[in-house]
C-alpha cells in the first residue's frame, strides 16, 4: 500500500497552539519532511519527538519532492512541516501537494496555525471577503502588475512582509493603493505581540520613525463600492452621452443594450439618454 502524506501545522510563535494530533502523527510518522530541519529541531526536541527528519525547502522542492515521492510510493507515512503555521500557504508545500495528486498519493491537512488567518481575525477589518497575497514579488514588473491589480479590489488584503522592507511597502501601497485603513500585526502569538490599527499615512510615519522588530502581517482595507463608483462618475463626466455611448458600442454592445448601460452610469433614465442622443443627431 502506499503511504499517506500529512500537512501538519505547527505554531507561529506560540508553542501551546500545536494540537494533539499534529503531535500524534509526527512521532508515529516514519518521516518528517521540514523548511529548516535547525528550526524544526527545537520544536521536535521541546516535545520529544524523535521521528527521522529531511530537509524540504524552496531550493530543492523538485528534487527533494521526487525523492519524497518515491518514499510514500514504497509505503512509508510522510508528515510535512514549515518553519511556522500551515505547509503550502506561503511555503514550497504547495509543489508537494501537486505531486502527491499526480501521483495518485493521499493527502490529509491536519488543520491549525496560519498567520493570515490569525492576523484578519483580530485585525477589526471585514473578514467576510479576503484575499491573501503573502510576500509581493520581488521583481519590479511583477510587483506593479500584483499592486495594479488590487487597486480596484474591495475585499480585504492581507500581505507578509519581513521588518527591514516594511517602509517600502507600506510607501509602495500608499502610492499606488491611497490611503487606506490597515492593521499591522507584529510577532503574532508571541510574548511581544502588538496590534495597530491605523492608516497608511500614520503607519508610514510611525515605522520611519520606529524601526519594526519580527515578521508582520498587514491586514488592508479594499477599496470601498463607493469610492468604485464615483470614480466610474467622474470618467463619463468627461465623456459626452454620445461619446459614452460609442464606448459600449466599440466593445461589441448592441445599441440599446449601450443606452442601458449608459443611463445605469450616469444615474438616470434611459429615456433621457434616447432623448439626449435625438437632440445631438
Amino acid at each position: 500500500m502506499k503511504g499517506k502524506l500529512y500537512l501538519c501545522a505547527t505554531p507561529i510563535g506560540n508553542l501551546e497552539d500545536i494540537t494533539f494530533r499534529v503531535l500524534r502523527t509526527l512521532k508515529e510518522a516514519d518521516l518528517i519532511a521540514a523548511e529548516d530541519t535547525r528550526n524544526s529541531r527545537k520544536l521536535l526536541n521541546h516535545f520529544e519527538i524523535k521521528t527521522p527528519m529531511t530537509s524540504y525547502h524552496e531550493y530543492n522542492k523538485y528534487e527533494k519532492g521526487r525523492w519524497l515521492v518515491r518514499q510514500m510510493e514504497e509505503g512509508k507515512q510522510v508528515a510535512l512541516i514549515t518553519d511556522a503555521g500551515t505547509p503550502g500557504i506561503s511555503d514550497p508545500g504547495e509543489e508537494l501537494v501537486a505531486m502527491c495528486w499526480e501521483a495518485g498519493i493521499e493527502i490529509t491537512s491536519l488543520p491549525g496555525p496560519a498567520a493570515c488567518i490569525t492576523a484578519l481575525t483580530v485585525s477589526g477589518l471585514s473578514t467576510r471577503r479576503f484575499s491573501f497575497e503573502a510576500f509581493l514579488p520581488q521583481d519590479k514588473k511583477q510587483r506593479q502588475e500584483v499592486l495594479e491589480e488590487l487597486k480596484k479590489d474591495t475585499r480585504t488584503l492581507i500581505f507578509y512582509e519581513a521588518p527591514h522592507r516594511l517602509v517600502k511597502t507600506l510607501e509602495e501601497l500608499l502610492k499606488e493603493l491611497g490611503n487606506r485603513n490597515i492593521t499591522v500585526c507584529r510577532e503574532l502569538t508571541k510574548k511581544h505581540e502588538t496590534l495597530f490599527k491605523t492608516d497608511l499615512e500614520k503607519a508610514l510615519d510611525w515605522y520611519r520613525e520606529n524601526s519594526p522588530k519580527g515578521e508582520c502581517v498587514l491586514v488592508l482595507e479594499g477599496k470601498s463600492r463607493e469610492e468604485i463608483k464615483e470614480e466610474e462618475r467622474s470618467k463619463w463626466e468627461d465623456m459626452s452621452v454620445p461619446e459614452h455611448v460609442e464606448f459600449y458600442l466599440k466593445q461589441g454592445m448592441e445599441k440599446k443594450e449601450a443606452m442601458k448601460q449608459v443611463a445605469k452610469d450616469r444615474g438616470v433614465s434611459k429615456r433621457e439618454i434616447y432623448g439626449v442622443l435625438l437632440q445631438e443627431s
